[in-house]
Formats: C-alpha cells, sequence, structure tokens
C-alpha cells in the first residue's frame, strides 16, 4: 500500500460476486480509470470508495486511515455522476454552494470558492442562471465544480461523459484532465469508453468478472496487454488459428512469425494468435507472406481499414494502414499479407475469453 486511494475488498450480491479480491493502488495525484464491460465490477469498486456500498470483507483506506465503515457523506469525497444530478430548484451557485454550506463553512469563503470553482470549469459569470438554462456539457461543469468546491481528497467519476454527444464529450474530457493535472487531485473515474480511459488517465486498469485483468499505462495496455480478454477488449484483434513452432516462432497459414508470446508455450501447441491491425502490411500479390483477397477498404481520413479474407486459412482480418498506402487497394485485388508478432498474444485453442456482448453497453 503506497498510494494515497488503497481499495483491498471482496463484494458479494447474493449468490453473485460483483468484486474478487479487488486490490487497487492509487497514487496521489494520480488519475486511474477503470474499464470494462457491464456487470464487470468497475462501478461497485467507485461505490464501495464513495461510501454507497459497504464490503463484505476487507479495507479502504485514504492516506493511511481506515474508512470502511465510514458512511459517505464523512469520506471527504467529491462525486460525479453520470446524471448531473444537480437540484433543479437551485440556481449554479447554490448547487456549487450546497456542500460547502453543509459544511457550515462562513459565508465568505464560501462565496469564494463557488467563484473559484465556476472560474475553473469556464463558467464565471454564469452563477445566477438555472440547470435548465445550460447545455449538458454545462450541467457537467457544474457537478464538477460542486464536487471540487470541498475540496476532497479524491474525486470519484462514474461515467460523467457518457450522456454527452460526441463533440462536447471530447471536449469536457480534456477539461477535466486540466483541471485533474492542474489541482494534483487524487482521481478514479469509471468508464466503459476505451477511448475515453485511454486517453485521460495515468493507469488503466482493466476488469472482468470482479477481477482486476490489468492494471498499468494506456500504452502498455494497449501494446502490451496481460491477457487475451484486455487484448480483445481494448481496441480490436485479428484471430487467426496457429501452432506454436518454437520458444518464439509460431506457424500460421503455414507462414512463420516470429512472436516473444511463444516462450510461455510448448512446441506444437494449437493456439489462437492475437494481433493487431496495425501490425499487418499489405503488399502486391508476389511479395512473401499470406496470399489474400481485399474485400473492402473504407477510408478514415490519415487511416484506411482494409478488410482481407486469406485463402489458406478463409479467414477475414483487417489492416489499418497510411491511407496514402492503402489509395492502390480495391475490393477484389489479389495481395500477399504479412504480419508482425511483435505485440502478439496467445491463447490456448479452445479456450477463447470473448468479450461479452454486452461489453459497451
Amino acid at each position: 500500500m503506497t498510494g494515497l486511494l488503497y481499495i483491498s475488498v471482496r463484494k458479494t450480491f447474493g449468490p453473485t460476486v460483483a468484486l474478487e479480491s479487488l486490490d487497487l493502488d492509487v497514487r496521489e495525484g494520480e488519475l486511474i480509470s477503470l474499464l470494462g464491460p457491464s456487470g464487470c465490477g468497475k462501478t461497485t469498486a467507485l461505490r464501495i470508495a464513495a461510501g454507497f456500498e459497504f464490503a463484505d470483507s476487507g479495507a479502504v483506506t485514504v492516506g493511511g486511515a481506515d474508512i470502511t465503515r465510514k458512511p459517505a457523506h464523512k469520506r471527504n469525497m467529491g462525486m460525479v455522476f453520470q446524471s448531473y444530478s444537480l437540484f433543479p430548484n437551485l440556481s449554479v451557485n447554490m448547487n456549487v454552494d450546497f456542500g460547502l454550506r453543509t459544511r457550515k463553512i462562513a459565508a465568505p469563503e464560501r462565496r469564494k470558492r463557488v467563484a473559484d470553482m465556476l472560474e475553473l470549469v469556464q463558467l464565471g459569470g454564469m452563477g445566477e442562471r438555472y440547470p435548465h438554462q445550460l447545455s449538458g456539457g454545462q450541467q457537467q461543469r457544474v457537478a464538477l465544480a460542486r464536487a471540487l468546491a470541498i475540496r476532497p481528497s479524491v474525486l470519484l467519476l462514474d461515467e460523467p461523459l457518457s450522456a454527452l454527444d460526441a463533440k462536447v464529450r471530447l471536449a469536457l474530457r480534456d477539461e477535466i484532465r486540466r483541471i485533474q493535472t492542474e489541482l494534483g487531485i487524487t482521481t478514479l473515474l469509471v468508464t466503459h469508453d476505451q477511448e475515453e480511459a485511454l486517453g485521460i488517465a495515468d493507469r488503466v486498469g482493466v476488469m472482468s468478472s470482479g477481477r482486476l485483468e490489468q492494471l498499468a499505462a494506456p500504452s502498455e495496455i494497449y501494446s502490451r496487454p496481460a491477457s487475451a480478454f484486455v487484448a480483445r477488449f481494448v481496441g480490436s484483434m485479428n484471430e487467426l488459428a496457429g501452432t506454436v513452432r518454437g520458444p518464439d516462432a509460431v506457424d500460421v497459414g503455414g507462414q512463420t512469425i516470429m512472436t516473444p508470446s511463444a516462450l510461455t508455450r510448448n512446441t506444437g501447441d494449437s493456439v489462437v494468435f492475437l494481433g493487431r491491425p496495425e501490425d499487418v502490411a499489405v503488399r502486391d500479390s508476389d511479395q512473401p507472406g499470406l496470399a489474400g483477397t481485399v474485400t473492402a477498404t473504407t477510408f478514415q481520413g490519415a487511416s484506411t481499414v482494409v478488410g482481407v479474407r486469406l485463402d489458406v486459412l478463409d479467414t477475414l482480418i483487417h489492416a489499418h494502414l497510411n491511407s496514402s498506402t492503402a489509395s492502390h487497394l480495391r475490393a477484389g485485388q489479389r495481395v500477399s499479407v504479412e504480419i508482425d508478432g511483435a505485440r502478439a498474444v496467445l491463447e490456448s485453442a479452445g479456450a477463447a475469453s470473448p468479450v461479452p456482448v454486452d461489453a459497451l453497453a
């Protein structure tokens, strides 16, 4: 235990295990995002941290102080919900002031903090407005200002951007990161949005079935997933049947792909080879590699997604290519595919751990 916020708990709801020995250490000033499909336990973890739920066993500490059984209103935590949760009959000023008033802070200090927080979230001059006079993004800024006004030890964010449209979500995501960095406040964010988690957090915790599968920097989560579940859940993956041919090699469709992942496997093992679309190169048909036919190209600005159906495996894979590189490719064109296995993940054949259907719900 080295961080400001430490959660080491187990939680069940009847026969259902919501959290199985969660062990999460959030460093001071750090923003950690918990990412995972619906039902993975991420929201339960946040609610236990906030004091809205109590763990069956284990402990929650802040700065070394045990708050496991403290009620929510005595934990000094700021909470921002998905649904804004503003008081519709109170002005912006009064909404932000609410937590300060309940803590019996003197009026002059309250007025100063409210003004400072509204400036911080770029809503200065809007204090006399009411929630119905604000956009969704502005209402969430008010909710953030209210959470920060009490000067919490920890800021908890429960899918705070999911109710907003894409453009506003992106802008507010950057604002939350700016404010969190500026204040240096320890923050725990729960989201099912991969782009949000990877784009805002210092570290990302990927959860599945009540367990923390991996906790690491966003780049490591993406490039070096600790399990097949993490590999499948974060980003997209091509999946190909293969056979281990040595300590660092896998045979896929008659082609040898060098991959460090084979070090943990035995020669002759049947595996599923999981590789990122960015690690697929599409070349002219007379070049070495796996032969196939282009099925479609999807232009996405700087990059183009190219679908290729491989001959030998009759499997559709995708390549993410620079658009200038892919400009000559057309559906029906014969090509050769080469796959870089440096970042690949291997899974025992027949032991698939698919992402749940409601993973993005």
